[in-house]
Parts: structure tokens; C-alpha cells; sequence
């Protein structure tokens, strides 16, 4: 890709986002395809982070933050704050917990002692196909509130959404995961879910919140807590599990 390539000649402090209009190959995890219709928000963005910090040391994080940012870059307008935009462990972006609209997808270099982080995040602003999108989400709301939410544009929400996650990495790298979890908890749609493991009649766990690396941490009667990491698990919510992939 253009952005692969020209992230390693730009000076070290100047950042770089791709904003597409139409995209025709997007990537999921796992090999998954992103269809990407026109009314969709569409970015790569680059960043570098040191190795020896907070987040450096805990890189799954940022796809966690990067989620949070999209939702909060909605949520923190003043009148939208109860927008049922949310974050699903470990990527995506969901309107309540019914439907997916976004994703985030990162890839990270390791050069000397500097991360060189891809980020590559889509989510549905004014399409109403193939999903729901968010400005269908802002007419629901006023439908029901009788209020006049204006709709968003795809590129106040990506600038929004970029300025939002250079907040959390900030955060981040002076507090660690704590300076940031609280927000996330409060956005994500997991909070005291029940999943089985492994299989539809696995043993049951309830989900706990995500631990000091980004994995997803499950109680198991009898067992205590244990960590899911999200390369070998995949969370699939119309079925409550978590299966290895």
C-alpha cells in the first residue's frame, strides 16, 4: 500500500493519514473482506510509539483505543452523548450490541526501539446498506427524543476521531491502562455477559473486563479468571462463545 510505503520517509514527528473515499480492498482480521460502499469513513493513519513506554509495552491496546475513539469521537459532541454507539472486545464498533458498523485493524513494525503502527479503521456514517449507520442511529435518537440532531460527516468524524485517540494515547502513556479502561468499560458491550468456551455447550464464563495487555479476562466458576487473547480466539456475539479460530 502508498501509506506502507511512504511511513518509513517522512520525518519522525510528522504523522500521516490516508482518507479514502471508496475503498475496494479493504481487510479484515483473519482474512475477513470489508466491503466498502461509498458513505462509509475510511482511514489509514500512522503513528510511531516508543517500545520502552507504556503503550510500547502493551500494544494490543491501541486497537482498543482506536475502537474508543471512533465512539467517543460521537458520543463526546454535546446532545449526542447517548447515541448507542459502543465498542465490541477486541475491534469493532457496534450500534448497541445488535449490529456491527466499524472496525479497526492494526499493524505493527518493530524498528529498532520504534513501533511504526498502521491503523487502518471503517465505520458506516450515511450509508443504510449493507448494516446501519450512525446518522441512521442520530434519526432514530431524534425520532424518539424529539430532538434535531444534526447528521455527521465522514470527515468531521475521522478528523474527530483522530484528534480523540491522540488524547487516549497521551493518557495512556502517562497513566497506563487505567487511565483509560474506566471510559472504555463505560462504552463497551460486554459488562457481565455470559459466554461459554470453546464450544455452544462449553463451561460458562462471565466476561470480567480486559486485563493489563488487552486481552479479554473470563471467570469461570471453580477456575478463578483467566486471559483470552484475540489471535487465537474469535468473539462471535450472535452465539455468546468465545471458539478458537
Amino acid at each position: 500500500s502508498l501509506i506502507g510505503r511512504l511511513m518509513f520517509e517522512l520525518p519522525e514527528e510528522m504523522g500521516l493519514i490516508a482518507v479514502a473515499v471508496r475503498q475496494t480492498q479493504g481487510k479484515g482480521r483473519g482474512g475477513n473482506v470489508w466491503l466498502s460502499p461509498v458513505g462509509c469513513a475510511l482511514s489509514t493513519l500512522h503513528i510511531s510509539i516508543p517500545l520502552h513506554s507504556n503503550l510500547g509495552q502493551r500494544i494490543p491496546f491501541i486497537q482498543h483505543l482506536v475502537s474508543l475513539a471512533v465512539v467517543e469521537a460521537v458520543r463526546s459532541i454535546p446532545g449526542y452523548e447517548d447515541i448507542e454507539l459502543r465498542v465490541k472486545w477486541p475491534n469493532d464498533i457496534y450500534y448497541s450490541d445488535l449490529m456491527k458498523l466499524g472496525g479497526v485493524l492494526v499493524n505493527s513494525t518493530l524498528i529498532e526501539t520504534t513501533f511504526h503502527i498502521l491503523i487502518g479503521f471503517g465505520f458506516n456514517v450515511n450509508n443504510s446498506n449493507p448494516t446501519i449507520c450512525i446518522n441512521d442511529l442520530i434519526a432514530k435518537f431524534n425520532r424518539e427524543e424529539g430532538t434535531e440532531l444534526k447528521p455527521l460527516s465522514a470527515d468531521c468524524l475521522i478528523a474527530r476521531t483522530v484528534t480523540v485517540l491522540e488524547r487516549l494515547i497521551e493518557v495512556f502513556q502517562e497513566k497506563g491502562p487505567n487511565g483509560v479502561l474506566p471510559q472504555y468499560y463505560k462504552y463497551w458491550v460486554h459488562s457481565g455477559k455470559q459466554v461459554r468456551l470453546c464450544s455452544e455447550d462449553g463451561p460458562v464464563a462471565w466476561i470480567v473486563g480486559i486485563d493489563d495487555y488487552g486481552y479479554l479476562q473470563v471467570h469461570q466458576e471453580g477456575k478463578g479468571v483467566e486471559s483470552v487473547h484475540p489471535d487465537g480466539n474469535s468473539f462471535d456475539m450472535l452465539r455468546n462463545l468465545i471458539v478458537p479460530k
